[in-house]
C-alpha cells in the first residue's frame, strides 16, 4: 500500500477532524471533555490550598501572634463557603481519579465511561448535599440567628 492513498473512511475521519481544528472547536461538550478540565481545575486548587496551608502553619513557629490571627478570619462565613467549595472539588478530583484508573486499567473502562461519569456525579450530589448542609449549618445559625 503506497503512504498517499486513503480509504474513503480514512478520508472522511480526516476531513472531520480539519473541519473542527478550522472551526477553533476540536472538542464539542463532551461530558468527557468537561470531566477533563474540572479534573484540572480542581487538581490547581487543591494544590493551591495545599500551598497556603503549608504556609499559614508555618505562621505558627514565626509569629504565634500573626498565626492566631489568620486563624480567625478562617471563622468568618465567606471562608466557610470556600471550605464547601474545597470539600466539593477535592471530592471531585477523588471520584474523577478513580474513573480515570479504572478507564486505563480495567478492559471494559473504556466502553463504560460515560456511565462512570454519571455514577461519579450521582456520588458526588449524595454525598455533598448533606456535606454542605452541615459544613454551612453552623454559619447560617450564626449569621441569622439560631439555637
Amino acid at each position: 500500500m503506497s503512504t498517499t492513498a486513503s480509504t474513503a473512511p480514512e478520508a472522511a475521519a480526516s476531513d472531520r477532524a480539519g473541519a473542527s481544528r478550522q472551526k477553533g472547536t476540536f472538542y464539542r461538550g463532551d461530558p468527557g471533555m468537561w470531566s477533563w478540565v474540572l479534573h484540572r481545575i480542581t487538581g490547581v486548587l487543591t494544590f493551591f490550598f495545599l500551598f497556603v496551608h503549608v504556609l499559614d502553619t508555618a505562621l505558627v513557629r514565626v509569629s504565634p501572634n500573626t498565626y492566631d490571627q489568620v486563624i480567625e478570619t478562617y471563622k468568618t462565613p465567606l471562608v466557610n463557603l470556600l471550605e464547601v467549595g474545597l470539600v466539593g472539588a477535592v471530592l471531585f478530583h477523588a471520584l474523577n481519579g478513580l474513573r480515570v484508573m479504572l478507564v486505563d486499567f480495567w478492559s471494559k473502562g473504556p466502553r463504560l465511561q460515560k456511565a462512570m461519569l454519571w455514577v461519579i456525579g450521582i456520588v458526588w450530589v449524595v454525598v455533598m448535599v448533606p456535606g454542605a448542609f452541615f459544613m454551612m449549618k453552623r454559619t447560617v445559625e450564626t449569621m441569622f440567628g439560631g439555637n
